[in-house]
């Protein structure tokens, strides 16, 4: 959340910083703004809004300068306003800063610095940390930025991505992280600073991703990178980017969501492709080979994740119980961090995200390792937090995702779920060849048949036509399903902004029916499974009630088809894969609803991509 962006080197900095903002702004889109150094001074330029906004504000303005700041905020401190907008200087104007996270401690640090004259025009954390850094700097003896900027974060409690600029060293960018993800972009005399790779791929290809604790001097022929604690020197380890610019652009879609829900054939096939043996159909996980005995001996695992990961990890969760027959929970990572669980030596973590900077997530992998367990990963982006902190892993390949609301991601991870329970059920002899195989075989026919229900994504539009001014919607599934349902609501309720639940449907009766009548659609997941007979039942109860009902139903199921007011149909497919082919209509479903009601599909308010806050 919030996105950093920096430059240093001998182009004019304001078009990098411009373009990186808005590579970035999935990250944050409340405000935005810009600090050029020039002249011993920091020009600073923000404003409340997108980055179009603050680029429509700096036009007629001088943006010249070779080193600059740059920043796309998600609100937490502060209402979203030009004041709050990063970057804020310090009230000397010694120091620019631009900052992720949060400083828990902010408001006994202003109090001190009230004491020693310092005033404030901001309500947020980040103006505080400036002027701690000055009050650092001008208090001590020979302090260099570099040890003002240390001597100020020990005194911190709380996360931060950080970048710093000062007036009286104007030759260099500073950068510090504590469970904010930075990296540094190293190019030919001259170095990019941003929160993730994304701004800086068309310049260079070669990266260092900054370690909790580390910082960044980085001037503009030189690097160092350093201990926030002790002033160590460490020695960078320099990663090959393997991203194109042309993922990061919509390629003719009208929206990010658009385009990355299109591209899950392609993106479910990378995640098994290698993966899967073509001669023998043995899947092989190269990322946990070393790890593999460990993991066969564990006596239960436990899958933490947030929003759409932990529907992910709800499927896992069937998958690996019933053909690996192996004890498995599933915990919202903000509540695990919390609540002192049991974790055993011989225990199992698996943390998914997208991301792999879930801030929540990273929390619980950190009480995971020091209970003991081995922890394992599923992320999305090479060299993240999660990539790192974790003992094993895998990557999901789905490749950048810019849209807020994941899609291609969550099928990525349900793609690979479904490798890591078969893998572990032939292990565990726990699964028939015949079984195993019939599984594979399905799950290599997935991409084709996602490819026919996008065909028709217009008959979809059309049915989102109908629901588009509904302001509620129930969600019903059950099995394999069920979470399906949930990641179906919660897709029509971030985008489109209309209120959506998702529910078990033998829970209905438990509560929910009470909604229904003839006002209220119930979307219910329906294919063809061994539930499908009850699944039926709870139609009827709805339509009971008058309730219209959409169903998403396997191609050729008649007697829904007659039953229900409207339908998403589906090719017919092993239960276990099908949820890679039901999310797909909601998927699209909501996607119409929000482009119908006039909502921003990409950037849809109050959430940003990558929550790297708590």
């Amino acid at each position: 959340m919030c996105g950093i962006v920096g430059y240093i080197g001998s182009k004019n900095a304001y078009p990098i910083l411009l373009k990186g903002l808005k590579r970035l702004e999935y990250r944050g889109y409340d405000s935005a703004g810009i600090a050029l150094s020039r002249d011993k001074q920091p020009i600073v330029h923000k404003k409340k809004g997108k980055v179009s906004e603050l680029e429509n504000y700096c036009t007629g303005f001088d943006v010249s300068g070779n080193i600059g700041i740059a920043h796309t905020r998600w609100a937490t401190h502060g209402e979203p306003n030009d004041i709050n907008a990063h970057p804020h200087v310090s009230m000397n104007g010694t120091f620019t800063i631009i900052h992720n996270g949060i400083i828990e401690n902010y408001e006994k640090l202003r109090n001190d610095l009230k004491e020693k004259g310092y005033t404030f025009y901001s309500e947020t954390d980040t103006e505080v940390l400036a002027n701690l850094i000055e009050y650092m700097y001008s208090e001590g003896k020979h302090i260099t930025a570099e040890l003002a900027v240390r001597m100020a974060l020990s005194r911190v409690v709380g996360a931060y991505g950080l970048a710093v600029m000062c007036s009286e060293e104007p030759d260099k960018l500073i950068a510090a992280r504590k469970s904010s993800p930075l990296a540094v972009g190293i190019g030919e005399g001259e170095y990019f600073l941003a929160s993730d790779a994304t701004p800086m791929v068309e310049y260079t290809k070669n990266v260092v991703y900054l370690d909790d604790r580390n910082l960044a001097i980085i001037s503009k022929n030189s690097f160092t990178l350093k201990s926030v604690d002790d002033g160590e020197e460490l020695t960078p380890e320099i990663q090959k980017l393997e991203l194109s610019v042309g993922e990061l652009e919509k390629n003719g879609y009208d929206h990010f969501m658009l385009k990355e829900i299109f591209e899950q054939p392609k993106t479910i096939s990378d995640s098994f492709k290698g993966r899967i043996n073509p001669e023998t159909r043995e899947v092989v996980l190269g990322g946990l080979n070393e790890v593999m005995p460990r993991i066969l001996d564990a006596k239960r695992i436990v899958i933490i994740a947030c929003g759409t990961s932990w529907h992910a990890a709800l499927i896992g969760e069937y998958l690996i119980e019933e053909y690996a027959q192996v004890p498995v929970e599933v915990e919202y990572a903000s509540e695990y961090r919390y609540r002192k669980p049991i974790i055993q030596e011989d225990d199992v973590v698996l943390a998914i995200s997208q991301s792999g900077e879930t801030a929540d997530t990273i929390a619980a992998i950190s009480l995971a390792k020091k209970k003991g367990a081995l922890v394992l990963g599923i992320c999305n982006v090479v060299g993240s937090s999660i990539a790192r902190e974790t003992h094993a892993g895998i990557y999901t390949h789905a490749g950048v995702e810019i849209g807020v609301a994941s899609t291609k991601a969550f099928t990525a991870q349900v793609t690979v779920l479904t490798l890591v329970a078969l893998r572990l059920a032939r292990r565990h002899k726990t699964i028939s060849d015949e079984r195993y195989y019939s599984i594979i075989e399905d799950l290599y026919n997935i991409p084709e048949k996602i490819k026919s229900i996008l065909v028709g994504h217009p008959r979809i539009k059309e049915i989102a036509e109908r629901y588009k001014d509904n302001i509620n919607a129930l969600y019903l599934g059950r099995g394999y399903l069920f979470p399906v349902a949930l990641e179906g609501a919660l897709k029509l309720k971030e985008i489109s902004y209309i209120h959506a639940e998702g529910y078990a449907a033998g829970e209905m009766k438990h509560g929910p029916i009470a909604l229904i009548d003839s006002n209220l659609p119930v979307v219910v997941v329906a294919a063809k499974d061994r539930y499908y007979e009850k699944i039926v039942s709870n139609i009827q109860e709805v339509k009971a009630r008058k309730g219209n009902i959409i169903a998403v139903i396997t191609e050729g199921d008649n007697a829904l088809r007659k039953m229900v007011d409207d339908i998403f149909e589906i090719p017919y497919s092993d239960p276990v894969v099908t949820p890679l082919l039901a999310i797909i209509p909601l998927q699209l479903f909501a996607y119409y609803i929000s482009v119908l009601r006039g909502c921003d599909v990409d950037q849809p308010r109050n959430l940003a991509k990558s929550v790297t806050v708590e």
